[in-house]
């Protein structure tokens, strides 16, 4: 019997030895902190535009709010700042790792500024609001800006002071930090609102709407003189002799003469492969593979242009019907059609292309291309 309560006790001391701490107190196992991914985000940061990671919530709703602000390129959804590396949904809920949902904002800062930015994340949030947004509760749904530099951090504390000017007497609950580790969240929460319209989201569909027509003021006359230089120094189109000379017949014919290849009969309709397409006259980007499906159609389709490329629109009465046509802004060439017959939770919209006013770059040979500051937009 002894011997039973020997092995007992024994058992027992082994087990609460596992449990403790220099100070000889038994705590529970804790969540170890990890290592910072922060100069991994750096090195990866765009090398063309600015980006941002705001935490305001529920992600859902805070991506497809600024993904639809002009100047904003591209956005993704992910855990910010927490203890743990990658995390999964489940973990963030239930592991207490302390990450906070947040939106990972790549921007043109000559369309979009950050103090534009940051007025307008003020407006679906509540400042004041510790660990809760809406219904959500949970330290995961705390609000906070995650900069990237001493620039960002400075322009996010003049802005959240000007903020607490209008909550005097209360506290601002927004943190202000460097971000110290971004893990992307898994596929299904990327774009999810789009994917999913009737969606659970805090954010009122007005709200949406004001994202979509609001401008930034401040920088409308700037982007406008940088998109005409950027546009006559890097994307020149040839004469028509030299066009003729550089270009195939059917290059010549779609582009320059507003004609249409054969469907299921071209270069790009079936192509598969990861990389960004560019107007074969002048170089300009214009679509991305990230925004390529199968329509049926025979012709390569996108739901929209790559980035903040401005395609032009004209209404075409040819051939008995009314079409909406798209032409490249530098090189005016014909490109081929807008209809609104597109996947629904992608925008609605079908661009219609000739692979013949298409020339495409790899996603492997973008930096040598000269594009591989557009890589972050084909995932």
């Amino acid at each position: 019997m002894n011997k039973y309560i020997i092995v007992v006790v024994a058992v027992i001391t082994a087990v609460t030895l596992l449990f403790i701490q220099k100070n000889g107190t038994a705590k529970p196992k804790e969540n170890k902190v990890m290592v910072s991914n922060r100069e991994e985000l750096i090195a990866n940061a765009s090398k063309q535009y600015k980006e941002i990671y705001l935490a305001g919530g529920c992600f859902w709703g805070v991506e497809k709010y600024f993904a639809s602000i002009k100047g904003v390129v591209n956005t993704d959804t992910g855990y910010a700042n927490g203890n743990t590396e990658n995390p999964t949904y489940e973990e963030v809920v239930r592991n207490n790792t302390n990450h906070a949902e947040t939106v990972h904002i790549v921007y043109d800062e000559n369309v979009v500024s950050l103090p534009f930015l940051l007025e307008m994340y003020y407006k679906i949030i509540d400042p004041v609001s510790v660990n809760k947004q809406g219904n959500d509760r949970g330290s995961q749904y705390r609000t906070g800006i995650y900069y990237l530099d001493e620039n960002q951090k400075q322009i996010a504390e003049k802005s959240l002071k000007a903020l607490a000017e209008k909550y005097k007497g209360q506290k601002i609950a927004i943190e202000l930090l460097p971000v110290t580790n971004y893990y992307k969240a898994e596929e299904y929460h990327q774009d999810y609102l789009d994917k999913n319209p009737g969606g659970y989201c805090h954010i009122g569909n007005d709200k949406f709407i004001y994202a979509r027509e609001a401008v930034d003021a401040d920088t409308l006359k700037k982007d406008k003189k940088t998109e005409m230089k950027n546009t006559e120094k890097q994307y020149i189109k040839s004469d028509k002799k030299k066009l003729k000379e550089q270009l195939s017949d059917m290059q010549y014919y779609v582009t320059q003469q507003n004609g249409t290849e054969p469907p299921f009969q071209n270069e790009y309709y079936d192509n598969k492969r990861k990389g960004i397409y560019v107007d074969v006259t002048t170089g300009e980007p214009l679509f991305s593979s990230s925004d390529k499906y199968d329509s049926g159609s025979g012709w390569p389709s996108f739901t929209k242009p790559i980035g903040n490329t401005q395609l032009k629109e004209n209404k075409d009465l040819s051939h008995g019907m009314t079409r909406t046509e798209v032409r490249s802004q530098a090189g005016n060439a014909h490109l081929g059609h807008v209809f609104e017959d597109g996947p629904k939770n992608k925008g609605g919209l079908r661009y219609c292309i000739n692979s013949a006013s298409l020339k495409f770059i790899p996603l492997e040979e973008m930096d040598k291309e000269g594009y591989g500051h557009l890589k972050h937009l084909v995932k």
